[in-house]
């Protein structure tokens, strides 16, 4: 009878041997994918913000080399337009009175 006691340890402990491997390599493996998670969101990051800033560098390119209007069509400031009829301000006073009632 004593014999069938280590055997029934043993199989316990052989059990639990190959739960705990089981779990590290659950452990190892979720590692592993949240570090494929990390350097996937890194690679996008880098890859968006080359994006943007070759979108910036042609954008810019494009406003410096595109022809600007003439200064001709905008108005002329308004100190200087002295050959023009000065613009004029009506002023018409309304009477304020609250009816008793």
């Amino acid at each position: 009878m004593t014999t069938a006691t280590p055997l029934s340890n043993n199989t316990q402990l052989s059990g639990n041997v190959t739960t705990k491997s089981q779990e590290q390599s659950l452990y190892q493996s979720s590692g592993a994918i949240v570090a494929a998670i990390v350097v996937g969101v890194i690679i996008i990051f880098t890859v968006v913000l080359l994006t943007l800033k070759t979108y910036n560098r042609r954008m810019r390119v494009r406003r410096e080399l595109e022809p600007k209007p003439p200064k001709a069509l905008l108005p002329p400031p308004l100190g200087h337009n002295s050959l023009c009829q000065p613009p004029t301000v009506t002023f018409i006073p309304v009477d304020i009175h609250l009816h008793d009632r």
